[in-house]
């Protein structure tokens, strides 16, 4: 007994010093353990909030969300381990390591996920929108992490890559409440051009849904091979813009050939020259 009592006293007398000196350390790292968990929480609330009132796409908010909290606790733990006295020298180095090896690995991902950052915040367009780009057309259906979903005219789903979304051309079709249509109508060279006109000016003014705040117009556009073509311009609200296109192209047909104006087709006279 005498023996193992010195063994307990010997060890106290090397480890108490020990424990008393990184115990005050340990206790002040838990407490900055706790005030910097609950510091995060309420820094990624407030952002999430920010985005809410940007943006409607829930799982783009989620995501970033979740991404920052991460990163924010990884930075958090990497302090309160210094404070103990564990190196973070070498952890540091490792996460670091860690971190290029897949970013060059997810290259292309994370180009699409920093397109889709700068669409959330640069908002050239948003959901339900009908846009143009990278050579596709159609309804934003929903933007996602890392691609934009359109939905075109019939029906079709089209997944654009937000990547080269956000670097590409884009045409947001839906962004201005009004939009003007051209029509562009060859007649005969032998009709008369005054009464073609009027026939078109009239037809605008039998149709309440072409706004009268700028006034019709009919243009003489281009003299070509087998037609004078017009060039019909009006303005619609952007909601009325495919209704109103259909209708009076069809209307300037129907008023063409009662009024005796033809729409001519190509065509080339070809005179025989007899030997």
């Amino acid at each position: 007994m005498n023996q193992i009592d010195s063994l307990v006293e010997q060890a106290s007398n090397e480890w108490l010093p020990i424990i008393m000196s990184y115990g005050t350390q340990l206790v002040y790292a838990l407490i900055v353990l706790a005030i910097g968990w609950w510091v995060v929480n309420k820094v990624t609330a407030a952002i999430t909030s920010v985005l809410s009132k940007k943006n409607n796409d829930v799982t783009l908010i989620g995501f970033i969300s979740s991404l920052l909290t991460v990163l924010l606790r990884v930075l958090l733990i990497i302090s309160v381990a210094g404070m103990v006295g564990v190196q973070t020298t070498s952890f540091i180095a490792i996460i670091g390591a860690a971190g290029l090896a897949i970013g060059m690995a997810l290259q292309g991902s994370l180009g699409n996920f920093a397109g889709g950052v700068l669409i959330l915040f640069l908002r050239p367009f948003s959901k339900g929108d009908w846009i143009e780009a990278q050579g596709q057309a159609g309804t934003v259906e929903s933007i996602q992490i890392f691609h934009t979903v359109l939905r075109t005219g019939d029906n079709k789903k089209i997944i654009l890559p937000n990547g080269a979304l956000s670097n590409g051309a884009i045409v947001n079709v839906s962004a201005m409440p009004t939009r003007q249509i051209y029509l562009n109508i060859g007649i005969d060279y032998a009709a008369d051009v005054k009464q073609a006109r009027q026939i078109m000016l009239e037809l605008a003014s039998q149709e309440p849904r072409i706004l009268t705040d700028t006034a019709p117009v009919v243009h003489l556009a281009n003299l070509g091979e087998s037609s004078v073509d017009l060039s019909f311009r009006f303005w619609v609200n952007n909601a009325d813009y495919w209704a109103v296109f259909f209708a009076m192209q069809e209307k300037v047909k129907e008023a063409f050939d009662q009024a005796g104006i033809e729409i001519p087709f190509p065509q080339r006279t070809v005179h025989m020259k007899s030997v």
